[in-house]
C-alpha cells in the first residue's frame, strides 16, 4: 500500500529517486500514466494489470469508456527503476502534470501520484476544508 507524502525532486534528465518506501512495491516495473487532475499515475506493474483487465470488460459500445480507455493508455509508460530507485519521466507526461523541479509524490492506496509541489500545495489547501467537514452521509460507513 502507498501511503504518505514524499518530496523528491526532478533531476535535469527527467527522473526521480523514487521514495524508499515505495521502491520494493516497484522495483520489478511500474506504469506512469495520465492521472485525474492533472497529476501522474503510479502503478505496479500488477496492479495495472487488474486495473487493465477491468477494462477489458468495459463495453465497446460505451463511447465515454473508450474516450477515458484511449487517454488513460495512450499516455502510459512502463519502466524499471534503476540501481539507485531512480525512474525517468516521460516528457509527454511532465507536460501533461506540469511538472517543475520541486514534486510531490503521494501515496494514494494502491497507487501513488507524482504532482508538481506547487500545484499539490494549492489542491491540498482547496480539499481540506471540505475533508474536515464530509459527514457519514457523503461517506456512509466509512469510518
Amino acid at each position: 500500500m502507498f501511503l504518505g507524502t514524499h518530496s523528491p525532486r526532478l533531476d535535469e534528465k527527467g527522473r526521480i529517486i523514487l521514495p524508499a518506501k515505495f521502491r520494493e512495491e516497484l522495483a520489478a516495473g511500474l506504469v506512469l500514466t495520465r492521472g485525474q487532475e492533472r497529476c501522474i499515475y503510479v502503478f505496479s506493474q500488477k496492479e495495472f494489470e487488474r486495473i487493465h483487465e477491468s477494462m477489458r470488460e468495459a463495453p465497446l459500445s460505451s463511447k465515454q469508456a473508450r474516450d477515458y480507455i484511449r487517454v488513460f493508455l495512450s499516455g502510459a509508460s512502463d519502466e524499471v527503476p534503476d540501481k539507485q530507485g531512480r525512474v525517468t519521466i516521460p516528457p509527454a507526461l511532465r507536460a501533461y502534470a506540469g511538472l517543475g523541479r520541486e514534486l510531490a509524490v503521494i501515496g494514494a492506496g494502491t497507487r501513488a501520484e507524482i504532482w508538481d509541489a506547487e500545484a499539490w500545495n494549492e489542491y491540498l489547501a482547496e480539499k481540506e476544508a471540505a475533508f474536515s467537514e464530509t459527514d457519514d452521509d457523503h461517506l456512509p460507513g466509512f469510518f
